[in-house]
């Protein structure tokens, strides 16, 4: 069973995509966790918010179908841009971690230096602080009351985005994969991927071809994604 946690609709995928079509296609459970609803995704000063809003809910969804996942896709709702490191998003991601039990979470490493997206560095704060109030019994007991949960210790986290990365993934065959999965974040051509054309989406390709390369060459292998490894929850 695994969760991958973003803060946005499109970071799992920017992130952790190739791995979880490898670990989809190896017969795991991949549930998706979206922090924000993605409202400040587009560089339009006229655009209709709620429009957009629902749009990368249903971009999404179709994200984590590409990549072959099975689970579920939640949206916590929090505004886009202000996401805050706070109790309330500790508990609720802690309550997915009980209520999904994933054996490996995956989410944005908060300690990447010069980070300057505030919901990227407070995802991976909340995710890392949610782990340790679900793993232990005397955290948040009104989940058992309220949601009839117990505690859960996941085996590993895994966070991507890291400067000092400790763990890799071979998603040589899953490149494909993981491209038809960003692909799917249509409203994201422009801002995100700057690509307003086929030959603009070729040019983002080839970028992140050749980033996925440059990560597995010191592994000896074609492409791969790279994470620091926490295994001691």
């Amino acid at each position: 069973m695994v969760l991958a946690i973003g803060a946005h609709p499109d970071d799992v995928e920017f992130g952790c995509g190739g791995t979880l079509a490898k670990w989809s296609a190896d017969g795991a459970v991949v549930h998706h966790l979206v922090c924000t609803d993605g409202s400040k995704g587009t560089w339009n000063p006229d655009a209709d918010i709620a429009a957009l809003i629902a749009s990368r809910q249903v971009e999404q969804r179709n994200a984590a179908t590409a990549l072959g996942a099975t689970g579920t896709v939640s949206f916590l709702g929090y505004i886009d841009g202000e996401l805050e490191h706070s109790k309330e998003a500790i508990d609720r991601i802690a309550l997915a971690i009980r209520t999904i039990k994933p054996d490996v979470v995956l989410s944005h490493d908060p300690w990447k230096r010069y980070r300057l997206h505030p919901d990227h560095r407070n995802t991976g704060l909340n995710v890392c602080d949610a782990i340790v109030a679900a793993r232990d019994p005397h955290f948040l007991k009104h989940h058992m009351t309220n949601h009839g949960v117990v505690h859960h210790r996941p085996e590993a986290l895994l966070l991507w985005e890291a400067d000092e990365p400790n763990h890799f993934e071979d998603i040589s065959a899953f490149v494909d994969a993981k491209f038809n999965a960003l692909e799917r974040h249509e409203s994201q051509f422009e801002s995100t991927m700057k690509a307003t054309d086929e030959d603009g989406m070729e040019v983002f390709r080839q970028r992140m071809r050749t980033r996925m390369s440059d990560l597995g060459a010191p592994h000896g292998v074609a492409a791969a994604e790279i994470f620091h490894l926490m295994d001691r929850l």
